[in-house]
């Protein structure tokens, strides 16, 4: 009977660490790959970067010193509705797309224009129109209506920007008309700009209608819109390509957002209806 006992116990303790060994081998589920599917630069938080200096699509609110704006609005509730924490990086105009190159940031959100040119590098989904237009002192001193007119002029433009490279286009014509080329002021920083044109140091400022429009408000009687609003285009969310997964996902909240009426919401609490893109307009686009 002892031996049979001692024989049993044995079998016993030999069955229960087979069963310990077949338990640790087993692969755990709920892995890595799973807390970070869309390949996040940290896990669980959606990194952004912007060029915070360009309202009313992100600027920094002096009261609080947080980015703040239509573009940041929209994309805290994309995040949201992915699950995730937003971190919104501040940075350039200027190199903002060689930093998401990089990998500092998992996507970009900065009133972007689209372009054949970025559309080479970059995947976007279009959320929001806008032109190009100009910001001149009350009255229209020297009657400024387009680009065309701002040769041997002094004008402000924001670096990185569309806006900028068209000023560059016109002031080549300029010089092949005979006319004095166009003398440019390129800051990095949009509210330095249009100080600028405060300060009467240029005649004019070339920027997106809706910035135009943000500073037409914050200071009236001050300036006005010279001429009509021009180039309008789509104004994109940019995604390094080969991001399919983010890419998707986000796209799939912004379209939720369309659907169910927040985007219209975010539209109406920035005044930005005329830039407002439809769902069926947006795919158009794709």
């Amino acid at each position: 009977m002892l031996r049979s006992g001692i024989l049993l116990g044995i079998v016993l303790i030999f069955a229960l660490a087979l069963a310990a060994c077949g338990g640790s081998s087993a692969p755990a589920s709920g892995g890595g790959n799973a807390s970070n599917k869309y390949g996040l630069i940290t896990p669980g938080v959606l990194t952004v970067g912007s060029d915070t200096t360009y309202p009313p699509q992100e600027f920094i609110d002096p009261a609080t010193n947080q980015p703040k704006g239509f573009d940041i609005d929209l994309i805290t509730e994309i995040a949201k509705r992915l699950g995730l924490q937003v971190h919104v990086v501040t940075d350039g105009f200027d190199t903002i797309f060689d930093d998401l190159s990089a990998r500092r940031f998992d996507l970009v959100i900065s009133a972007v224009t689209i372009n054949p040119d970025r559309q080479k590098k970059f995947d976007f989904i279009p959320y929001f129109n806008a032109g190009e237009s100009l910001l001149v002192e009350q009255g229209n001193p020297l009657h400024i209506t387009s680009v065309d007119q701002l040769c041997g002029q002094n004008v402000g433009v924001q670096t990185g920007t569309v806006e900028q490279t068209d000023l560059q286009t016109a002031s080549q014509n300029c010089t092949k008309a005979g006319k004095p080329p166009i003398h440019l002021t390129v800051l990095k920083d949009q509210t330095e700009v249009v100080q600028l044109l405060a300060n009467h140091r240029v005649v004019a400022t070339y920027q997106d209608s809706p910035v135009t429009d943000y500073y037409l408000k914050q200071n009236p009687g001050k300036f006005e819109v010279g001429g009509s609003v021009v180039n309008a285009a789509p104004e994109g969310i940019m995604f390094r390509k080969g991001d399919t997964a983010l890419y998707n996902a986000v796209k799939g909240a912004f379209d939720a957002m369309r659907s169910d009426g927040t985007y219209k919401q975010l539209i109406d609490k920035w005044g930005l209806t005329s830039g407002a893109i439809a769902l069926m307009e947006r795919r158009i686009l794709l």
